[in-house]
């Protein structure tokens, strides 16, 4: 199959320490005539990695996953522009669907579907596939949230959908990925108790079991077996992190 045209689209990367993962992303991006790579202070090889692709590096200290997504696609030298993180990367059908949307385009912001991976297989049922995100947009129609945590594409406009899969390799090895879910819960809760939001135990009980029931069971996690089963654990542990921090913060706020 001949090579694709490079398109006027800016692949927008944040990293920090991401030479390992980095290589299958710039491998799947070739179609893009600019790779923006926005680095927070890497002490491995992530800069010179991406320098010897032919990206383009702007070292920017750490703003929050919203605010430094932003600000990456603020520098893009396209409107148009591919947020991705550093351990995602694009499949042959999905660069095919980004390449016709780009062509002719019909919509403003484009959703794609994101597989992720997990205990070495790649999910297809409950929360791993499909992972619905918008990641190529008209940057003068939607911007990222400023959210430090679970960030998302903000838009007014309608949004089309693409064809093929955005792979995620959710995780170099459980540890790695159980200290980040610590990390994040952490960043919701603290963002939550900020926004006024305020939790029970009540809700501490429910939110894991209502996550059960509706990935798992509604969804059919329960499909990708093992892998899958241990994912929605401790996604549904996730939960219960959030709402016992929120719980925590709010007693502390009292004192």
């Amino acid at each position: 199959m001949a090579p694709l045209k490079k398109l006027p689209l800016t692949v927008a990367v944040i990293a920090c320490d991401a030479e390992s993962q980095l290589g299958p992303l710039l491998d799947s991006v070739g179609f893009a005539q600019e790779v923006l790579v926005v680095d927070s202070g890497s002490a491995d090889a992530t800069v010179g990695l991406c320098l010897s692709r032919g990206a383009r590096v702007i070292e920017q200290g750490w703003l929050g996953f919203g605010r430094q997504k932003q600000f990456a696609v603020a520098q893009a030298s396209h409107d148009w522009v591919l947020c991705l993180d550093a351990d995602e990367r694009v499949t042959p059908a999905l660069a095919r669907s980004i390449e016709a949307a780009l062509r002719s385009p019909r919509y403003l912001a484009w959703r794609m579907a994101r597989r992720n991976r997990f205990l070495g297989s790649w999910l297809a049922h409950g929360e791993g596939y499909p992972d619905w995100c918008i990641r190529l947009f008209h940057r003068a129609h939607a911007n990222w949230s400023s959210d430090d945590v679970h960030e998302s594409v903000l838009t007014t406009t309608p949004v089309g959908t693409l064809d093929g899969d955005l792979l995620h390799e959710s995780a170099q090895d459980v540890g790695d990925y159980l200290d980040k879910q610590n990390r994040y819960t952490t960043l919701q809760a603290e963002a939550m108790y900020r926004q006024g939001l305020r939790s029970n135990y009540a809700q501490l009980f429910l939110s894991p079991l209502v996550r059960f029931v509706k990935f798992y069971l509604l969804r059919g996690g329960f499909l990708d077996g093992g892998p899958g089963f241990a994912h929605i654990v401790i996604s549904c542990n996730n939960a219960f992190q959030k709402y016992l921090k929120l719980i925590e913060r709010q007693t502390r706020g009292r004192d």
